[in-house]
């Protein structure tokens, strides 16, 4: 029902707001985070994303809309 994409390949402990291109997986084309279901982390490796993201976000290194 759900396509879980492979997103296992995150072996690190720390997730850094720095790395857009890592946080960019994670966000899907409205630039909304992708839920821990489709991505397949564990809880607290999403929530590691997550703050980074919003991290990210504030810091204006990841916008908050996707405007086309």
């Amino acid at each position: 029902m759900y396509k879980k994409n492979n997103f296992e390949d995150i072996t690190q402990d720390f997730v850094d707001y720095k790395d857009i291109d890592l946080l960019r997986k994670f966000i899907n084309d409205q630039g909304k985070i992708i839920s821990r279901r489709s991505t397949g982390l564990g809880t607290k490796k999403q929530k590691k994303v997550t703050k980074s993201i919003k991290r990210a976000r504030i810091l204006s290194l990841l916008p908050f809309l996707k405007r086309d």
